[in-house]
């Protein structure tokens, strides 16, 4: 066994969008920090499970509200032409996505790590906690080099499946009244696509889409992405659960992303119907790959270049904090005192057994508050949540597990855990008037001048 005597002020454990945010705001507020990560590279479900685009910085209304270290992230891959930045989406579900080229993206966040001293740990899985009287001890890791334990005064939990808050006791819950989960997807990217064609196709036949009103402006509008082709999909009968087609252009001029794969019925939490997944996934994307070809205007030379690392995972544990954010708090776009970040993303739950999303979106275009106390665990003394283990219900964790959201409860994760240990106090006790004025100055976007209605 080795790294006994490390020890740090803030543990972050998970490298996706919240997790890098977190550290990278825990360092740069002046605590000795540690990022470990399960896979060799960083991005979490961006890069491994290729989600992409990022939706949505903004509401559906076009007002920005999510800015900070995720807009950071995006100004710097538009610095390195792997973003074209905030886009208008020609879907019609959000007001923009963000593109992004996920191996510069890769590479970026390795360097504003570096920049901000955060020491990186890869290929380390984390495989238990210590756990005393409601206080985190250490967090045990396994990697090529051993048995690795680390100890800090404040630890993060953004693993997405909330993996050290569960080990460490914290109570939680998953998924619908049935503990049903949202379908695992396992996307895939096409080139040699005819992007052109494609748009031919939908001017012509606009019906055939859930956007029409925006499809007469593709020659003028980038085409970002395609929700529809009903009639070809339904005339191929497919044995995947989906009403149609949803697939995204870019990052290369003749590529797409492909998000039509549908995994239920299964707990990503357990190992074996993860195993499953992962392979009912692979055998889906060779279906589709044929079907695009056959059926598919702009398609009939594309091929599949690159399938997810792992599947593609939206819900599992969610873990109960001091206070659990609910459906009605985002449709109503409720403030809360203890905001902490925003999102104006909808509910967006996809059938947990078979076809169909359902969508229900904010009042008057607007966002919600993520108030602090549904970051903060109950039982766990010295632990915050990032990303999409937050305290939620099933119906609220459809719009905060989406990336940007992820990135903005990862930076205010890191700046109160810094708070925390530079206080010796517990996460609970973080001054709330503290962390806002911390995150400000980390160009947050919390809405404060807004009021309170």
């Amino acid at each position: 066994m080795y790294g006994n005597d490390d020890r740090y002020d803030v543990a972050v454990l998970g490298g996706g969008p919240a997790g890098i945010a977190a550290a990278l705001a825990a360092a740069r507020s002046g605590a000795k920090t540690i990022l470990a990560e399960r896979y060799g590279f960083l991005g979490g479900m961006s890069t491994m499970a290729m989600v992409y685009p990022w939706m949505t910085f903004h509401t559906s209304t076009g007002k920005q509200v999510i800015r900070g270290i995720a807009q950071e992230v995006v100004d710097r891959l538009v610095s390195l032409n792997a973003s074209p930045g905030h886009l208008r989406d020609t879907i019609g579900f959000v007001h923009t996505l963000t593109p992004y080229h996920p191996e510069v993206y890769k590479f970026l966040v390795f360097e504003m790590l570096k920049e901000a001293g955060v020491k990186l740990l890869l290929h380390s899985m984390v495989t238990d906690v210590e756990v005393s009287d409601g206080r985190i001890l250490g967090v045990h890791l396994h990697n090529k080099s051993g048995k690795h334990i680390i100890r800090s005064k404040v630890y993060i939990d953004a693993t997405g499946d909330a993996d050290v808050a569960y080990l460490a006791g914290a109570p939680w819950e998953q998924g619908d009244e049935r503990q049903r989960v949202q379908p695992m997807t396992m996307k895939f990217r096409m080139k040699g696509v005819r992007i052109d064609e494609v748009k031919q196709y939908m001017q012509a036949h606009p019906e055939e889409f859930y956007e029409k009103s925006l499809i007469q402006e593709l020659d003028h509008l980038p085409l970002t992405g395609v929700m529809g082709f009903y009639s070809q999909w339904k005339k191929a009968d497919l044995p995947i659960p989906r009403e149609g087609l949803l697939f995204f252009t870019g990052p290369g001029k003749d590529e797409v992303l492909v998000n039509v794969s549908r995994i239920s019925g299964l707990d990503p939490t357990n190992v074996e119907d993860l195993t499953e997944a992962e392979m009912e996934g692979r055998k889906q994307v060779l279906l589709l790959e044929s079907f695009f070809r056959e059926y598919v205007p702009g398609f009939a030379d594309a091929v599949v270049t690159a399938t997810g690392t792992q599947v593609g995972i939206r819900e599992t544990r969610r873990i109960i904090g001091e206070y659990v954010l609910q459906g009605v708090d985002v449709l109503d776009g409720r403030r809360f005192d203890d905001v902490i970040a925003r999102s104006g993303y909808p509910i967006d739950i996809h059938n947990p057994e078979g076809k169909g999303v359902t969508a229900n979106f904010i009042r008057e275009g607007g966002a919600y508050d993520i108030p602090y106390r549904s970051i903060v665990p109950k039982q766990v003394e010295n632990l915050l949540l990032a990303g999409r283990c937050i305290s939620t219900t099933h119906e609220a964790q459809a719009t905060t597990r989406l990336t940007p959201s992820c990135m903005a409860i990862g930076q205010a994760a890191g700046a109160a855990a810094a708070i925390a240990a530079h206080r010796q106090c517990a996460v609970r006790d973080v001054p709330i008037a503290s962390l806002q004025g911390e995150l400000l100055k980390g160009n947050a976007e919390l809405g404060l001048e807004e009021g309170r209605a």
